[in-house]
C-alpha cells in the first residue's frame, strides 16, 4: 500500500525524538565521525545490528505487502466493506506502541521488551493469516499494529544503548536501505505469493519472521544494557492514556460509518468521530509532559498550524490508490497482482529518489520546491481519478510517481519549517508531532475512503459494476482536501521567508 507507508519514513532517533524522513536520518550524522565497515562488520556491532532491524524489517514489508493481497483476501473473506478498516486499526496500533515503547524500557529490560513486541507482531500475523472472516482479520491487524509499532521504536532505543556514539551514522544508514527494500520488496512479495500460493502465507510468512526475531534478541541481545532496565535520574512523564483511547475510539466511529450506509446512522457515527478528534487535540493539549502535537497545532495563521494543516490534509487525501487501486484494477481491469505491486513500490521508490535529489537544494528554493511538491501531490489525486477507471497502466504509473515524488521533495522542507518556527519549548514535540499527525491521516483517510466505498458501490458485493462506480469517486472526493494541502503549502511558505538562509 503506498503510502500508508511514507510514515514508514518516519523513525526515532536515540533520544526518542522522531526523525522526520529517512534521508534526514543519514543526513543529520553525515559530518560524524567514519567508521570503515569492515572493521564494523570485524566489531560484531553490524552483525549484531542486523539481528535487531530485523524488526523494522517486518514491520514495513508487512505494511507495504497489504495491498496487493488486498483482492485475494477480500475474494476468499468477502468484507469488502471493511477494506479501508484494514489500515486504521493497524495505525491505531502502531501509533499507540510507538509511543509507549520508548518508556517501556524504564520499566522491563530493552531485551524483553523486543522479544514481547516479535512475539506479539507474530501472534497478529497468525490471526490475519488463519483469519475465517474479515473481522478476525482486522483484529489481527490490530495485535500487528502493536507489535510492529513497538519493534520500530526499540530498534532505535537500541541504537543508543547498545551501541557507541561513533557508529550511529553508519546504523542509521543501515536503516534507511532497509525501508528502502522494504518500500520495493513488500508489494512485490504480497503479489507473488497471492499470486502463485495463497494470501494466508503471506501472513503466514511474517508469523515465522517474528518468532525469529523473538529468538535473535534472545541470542544476541545479552550484554548489562539489554538485560537490565534503564535508570531514570526523573520521573517520567505521564502517558497519554486518555488521548491516545479517543483517538482510537474517533477513528472507530468515523469507520463504522462506513460499513453500513445508512443516513441517519452514518451521520452520528461520522459525527460523533470528527467530534471525538477534536476532543483528543483538546485532550492532548492539556497535558504539557507528555502532549504529542505543539501548541494550536491547526492555526492557520502560524508556520505550525499552516504545516500541520497540509500534512494532514495531504495524508488523509492519498490513502485512496494504497487501500482501493489493486483491489478496483483487479476486479475492472484483470491487471494482474504482480503488476499493481510494482506501481506501488514506484511510488515508495519515487520519494526516496526525488528526497535524496533535493536533500542538497539551497535555502532560497525551498519555498518553490514545497509548493512544487504540493501541486503534483494533488495533480497525482486528480490523475488517478481519470487513470484508474480507464485502466490505463503507463498513465497510473505516472500518477502513483508524481504523488510519491510530490511527497519526496516537500516532506523534508515542510518539516524543517514547521520545527524552525515553533516555539523553542516546543521544538521536540513539533518534530515528533509531524509523523505522528501523518498517521493519524492515514488511520482517518482510510476510515473516510471505505466511507465512500461504500457509499457509492461497495456494500452491495464486489464486482465489476461496483467497481466501475468506486474508481472515481474515491478520489474525486477527496479533491477539496488535495486543495485545502495546496493552499496550505502556500500559507507554509510566506511564513519560512522569515526564517534565516
Amino acid at each position: 500500500m503506498r503510502r500508508f507507508w511514507p510514515h514508514r519514513f518516519r523513525l526515532l532517533d536515540w533520544t526518542g525524538r522522531l526523525i522526520h524522513d529517512r534521508h534526514e536520518a543519514a543526513m543529520t550524522y553525515t559530518e560524524a565521525e567514519r567508521v570503515d565497515w569492515r572493521a564494523l562488520w570485524a566489531s560484531g556491532d553490524l552483525a549484531r545490528f542486523c539481528f535487531i532491524s530485523l524488526g523494522i524489517l517486518l514491520h514495513a514489508t508487512n505494511e507495504t505487502m497489504v495491498a496487493t493481497v488486498m483482492p485475494a483476501m477480500v475474494g476468499d473473506l468477502s468484507g469488502v466493506e471493511l477494506v479501508g478498516w484494514s489500515l486504521a486499526v493497524y495505525e491505531i496500533g502502531a501509533i499507540t506502541a510507538g509511543a509507549a515503547a520508548g518508556r517501556m524500557v524504564s520499566y522491563v529490560p530493552l531485551r524483553t521488551n523486543m522479544m514481547a513486541a516479535a512475539l506479539l507482531y507474530a501472534a497478529g500475523a497468525l490471526i490475519c493469516a488463519m483469519a475465517p472472516s474479515m473481522p478476525v482479520f482486522l483484529a489481527g491487524r490490530v495485535v500487528e499494529g502493536l507489535g510492529g509499532g513497538a519493534l520500530v521504536s526499540l530498534a532505535f532505543v537500541s541504537v543508543e544503548r547498545l551501541f557507541r556514539r561513533n557508529i550511529w551514522p553508519q546504523l542509521f544508514g543501515v536503516m534507511s536501505a532497509i525501508w528502502g527494500v522494504a518500500a520495493f520488496s513488500g508489494p512485490l512479495i504480497g503479489a507473488l505469493l497471492s499470486q502463485y500460493f495463497s494470501w494466508r502465507w503471506a501472513f503466514g510468512l511474517f508469523v515465522f519472521g517474528g518468532l525469529a526475531m523473538a529468538i535473535a534478541c534472545y541470542a544476541v541481545l545479552r550484554s548489562p544494557e539489554a538485560t537490565t532496565r534503564k535508570a531514570t535520574g526523573t520521573g517520567l512523564p505521564p502517558f497519554p492514556f486518555a488521548a491516545l483511547a479517543c483517538l482510537a475510539a474517533s477513528v472507530l466511529l468515523i469507520a463504522l460509518a462506513g460499513v453500513d450506509i445508512e443516513m441517519l446512522r452514518s451521520s452520528l457515527f461520522l459525527a460523533s468521530g470528527l467530534a471525538g478528534l477534536a476532543l483528543f487535540f483538546l485532550l492532548d493539549a492539556r497535558k504539557p509532559r507528555s502532549r504529542l502535537f505543539p501548541t494550536r497545532p491547526f492555526d492557520p495563521r502560524s508556520a505550525v498550524g499552516s504545516g500541520m494543516i497540509m500534512v494532514f490534509a495531504f495524508s488523509v487525501a492519498t490513502c485512496s490508490f494504497a487501500l482501493y487501486g489493486p483491489l478496483i484494477l483487479t476486479t475492472l481491469h484483470d491487471i494482474p497482482l504482480l503488476t499493481t505491486g510494482y506501481i506501488i513500490a514506484a511510488e515508495s521508490i519515487s520519494w526516496s529518489i526525488l528526497s535524496i535529489l533535493v536533500a542538497n537544494a539551497p535555502p532560497r528554493s525551498e519555498r518553490t520546491i514545497i509548493i512544487i511538491g504540493a501541486l503534483m501531490i494533488a495533480a497525482g489525486i486528480a490523475g488517478f481519478a481519470h487513470a484508474v477507471p480507464l485502466g490505463s497502466v503507463p498513465l497510473i504509473l505516472f500518477c502513483a510517481v508524481l504523488q510519491g515524488g510530490g511527497f519526496g521533495i516537500a516532506w523534508p522542507f515542510v518539516t524543517r519549517v514547521i520545527v524552525a518556527t515553533a516555539d523553542p519549548t516546543e521544538s521536540t514535540v513539533a518534530s515528533s508531532g509531524v509523523p505522528t499527525m501523518q498517521r493519524i491521516g492515514y488511520a482517518v483517510g482510510a476510515a473516510m475512503t471505505g466511507i465512500i466505498a461504500n457509499a457509492v458501490g461497495f456494500s452491495e458485493g464486489l464486482s465489476a459494476e461496483t467497481s466501475a462506480g468506486v474508481a472515481s469517486w474515491i478520489f474525486l472526493a477527496f479533491l477539496p482536501l488535495g486543495l485545502i494541502g495546496c493552499l496550505a503549502a502556500v500559507k507554509l511558505t510566506r511564513h519560512s521567508r522569515a526564517l534565516p538562509a
